[in-house]
């Protein structure tokens, strides 16, 4: 029997100052049907799960400790890794594409995982510059450019 696993998205970044745009990637995200991926913490983690479960979507947290009940409260499914920073790489590897939206030093670690894996890369305009990875304008266009040709 064949099977096929949802497309998934990773919306990686930090930052309060992100949280509306965020939120807006992950209801956009699961209005076209996509699985929202994060690092399961707050910020712009949580507003992506937060905007995901309010358009009716799914939620992956994948978490670096080792307790469940870390992940913010919009994730329906909750990975704990025990790995620390390490996890950033499970967060990058997980996504069919990976947006970035905001964010520090973890956030340019998954966009450096996630080009080194293959997955397209989107920032929002003010994330990381990083060559090779273009950058959206708004949360629509960042949605509209990582899931292009997808599945």
């Amino acid at each position: 029997m064949l099977t096929t696993v949802a497309t998934q998205v990773s919306v990686i970044g930090s930052g309060a100052e992100w949280e509306d745009a965020a939120e807006e990637v992950g209801r956009l995200l699961a209005e076209r049907g996509c699985t929202v991926v994060t690092g399961g913490h707050g910020e712009v983690m949580a507003a992506a799960h937060r905007g995901a479960k309010a358009a009716g979507g799914t939620t992956l947290a994948i978490l670096p400790g080792e307790r469940h009940e870390d992940a913010n409260p919009w994730a329906d499914h909750v990975v704990v890794t025990g790995i620390g920073h390490a996890r950033n790489l499970a967060v990058a590897a997980s996504g069919h594409a990976v947006i970035a939206v905001g964010g520090s030093w973890g956030t340019l670690a998954e966009i450096a995982f996630a080009k080194r894996l293959g997955r397209r890369v989107v920032a929002l305009e003010g994330s990381h510059a990083v060559g090779g990875v273009p950058v959206a304008a708004t949360p629509a266009e960042a949605v509209e450019l990582a899931l292009r040709d997808l599945g």
